[in-house]
């Protein structure tokens, strides 16, 4: 993965007077930046030595200075696009929904297409999404594609059916439900093809930037051709090559594995689809949905899954899944299994396969995952958002299937490395807020350290690319740090029958924020990649 150098006069800067998370030095204060990586941290005293050689000083002023955050699973347009566009994720009714909906077409008189996301009719009194009708009415008639917030399913308007022939006859139409599957993947590609390059790009700038206010150092773009299309893929990593901001490590879904390398994909992976969404009643499951008469929708079987395992295994890149049912995760289990006989289990193993979101799993495939070096890519906010007892996840599978979704701390027991994301704009990017959520989960006995889940964020995303040299303030790191206002630094204890918290400097543990549920998260004021200032208010 190369590094991007927009400028090629890196300064020596030298922070002091702060909270460095090293573990290299559990109570260093200070830190030396040159070249793009980290030079040296430790102490006050220590820094007194450098501050005559350095090309800037900052005064950290108890601020904290930690890696950047790595988000793992990300659609960079369609984040944008949900940043500068219509988002109804905070719309409480569906008659809400429609006066948004409106208001937005009533603004944009211009635009070709109109495009929104995150419509949630499970919390909606009305329990129905808008029907077609009602949009065609809202628009005044204009194509109009409007994801639901899992974006494994979608409404839209006649205007946008009317621009794909036959889009009747595909998988996944019933007339007058949200459209799935092979008809959702048709529109999506109409709605996103009618975007201009100037919408595109500017999308993919406001989204980069907003990773940026928030720490985030480095995106895992997932793209693919049923999720964006080959000019948006490539468009953001030039993009990314070319102007300063979080760096972007681009996965390409496709079974084409040579399609995937020629794009500039480190892996053919990411949202290669094993099912769909729990949401949507896509995840392919074992045993049928609890309020609904089917398991789901398979896409990938065993073998397809053994094949592009090999192919992409003896191409040098990573292959990897979407795969949330239990059904899914078990074809995707059996299928690396299956590879790993024919090309040897430490082929498998040294290539680091991923698996995005996995979230129903038993201890048969936690057991698998960690056997053959599968790498769990996960969003903790999933639970957050539709985890307990009350929430989306029971009204699919029932209470008792519902309690064992993402169970973070049987994974790290077993030892499967752990990446944390957002999956954004399915849920927001907010990495505190995601450090928060695995730490505690709605289901007491998947709740992992604040220590662990932070370095799922961090460390855990570079490794899940293959790099272990990146995600921590250490000499010889590539220096990708994030500085912060932040409250009193503790530590938490791993086990709740001693003292959830501690701030016993004999522990020799770096700090971090305390981010019990109902205080606030910490604010970026920094972000800083290779050695480039990317975001700053430090000063401001």
């Amino acid at each position: 993965m190369s590094e991007t150098r927009i400028d090629s006069e890196h300064r020596t800067v030298l922070l002091r007077g702060g909270e460095v998370h090293s573990p290299a030095d559990p109570f260093a204060t200070a830190m030396v930046v040159e070249r793009g990586h980290v030079a040296w941290v430790g102490s006050e005293g220590a820094a007194d030595a450098f501050a005559s050689g350095v090309d800037e000083v900052v005064d950290l002023e108890g601020a904290l200075v930690t890696p950047a955050f790595v988000d793992a699973h990300v659609h960079t347009t369609a984040t944008g696009l949900a940043l500068t566009g219509l988002d109804l994720s905070s719309a409480t009714s569906l008659t809400e929904a429609a006066e948004l909906i409106r208001g937005y077409a009533a603004a944009r008189p211009a635009d070709r297409i109109l495009i929104g996301h995150g419509w949630d009719a499970a919390r909606w009194p009305e329990r129905r999404a808008p029907r077609r009708d009602e949009l065609d009415e809202l628009t005044g008639g204009r194509p109009l594609y409007l994801t639901r917030i899992d974006v494994h399913s979608a409404v839209v308007t006649t205007a946008l059916l009317d621009l794909v022939p036959g889009i009747r006859e595909l998988t996944g139409f019933r007339d007058g439900e949200p459209l799935t599957a092979d008809a959702h993947h048709a529109v999506r590609a109409a709605a996103y093809a009618a975007l201009s390059p100037q919408q595109r790009t500017e999308a993919q700038r406001a989204a980069r930037r907003h990773a940026a206010s928030l720490g985030i150092g480095t995106l895992h773009e997932c793209g693919g051709p049923e999720i964006s299309s080959e000019d948006d893929f490539t468009g953001l990593l030039d993009l990314a090559r070319e102007e300063a901001g979080p760096r972007v490590v681009g996965y390409w879904a496709d079974l084409d594995v040579e399609r995937a390398r020629a794009l500039g994909a480190v892996g053919a992976a990411g949202d290669l689809f094993a099912d769909g969404s729990l949401g949507s009643h896509t995840a392919c499951l074992h045993e049928a949905y609890a309020d609904a008469a089917h398991t789901g929708v398979s896409h990938l079987d065993a073998a397809t899954v053994a094949a592009h395992v090999v192919a992409a295994t003896e191409a040098g890149l990573q292959a990897g899944f979407h795969a949330i049912g239990d059904a899914a995760v078990t074809a995707v289990v059996d299928g690396v299994r299956a590879a790993s006989e024919k090309l040897g289990l430490a082929r498998i193993r040294a290539a680091r396969h991923r698996v995005e979101h996995a979230e129903m799993l038993t201890p048969e495939t936690i057991a698998a995952f960690a056997e053959l070096g599968l790498t769990a890519s996960v969003q903790p906010a999933f639970d957050a958002a539709w985890g307990g007892e009350d929430g989306m996840y029971t009204d699919r599978l029932g209470a008792e299937r519902a309690r064992t979704l993402n169970p973070y701390a049987a994974l790290l027991r077993a030892g499967v490395p752990l990446a944390f994301g957002s999956d954004s704009p399915v849920t927001p990017l907010d990495p505190w807020g995601t450090v928060r959520a695995a730490a505690f989960h709605r289901t007491p006995e998947h709740r992992i350290s604040v220590r662990a889940a932070f370095t799922a964020h961090t460390r855990g995303g570079w490794r899940a690319v293959g790099r272990d040299d990146a995600g921590t303030l250490v000499p010889g790191a590539p220096a990708d740090y994030a500085i912060w206002r932040a409250e009193e630094l503790v530590v938490q204890a791993p086990d709740d029958r001693v003292a959830r918290w501690s701030t016993d400097p004999r522990s020799g543990t770096p700090g971090l924020p305390d981010l019990t549920p109902g205080g606030d998260l910490p604010v970026c004021l920094r972000t800083v990649v290779f050695g480039q200032t990317v975001f700053d208010r430090l000063n401001g």
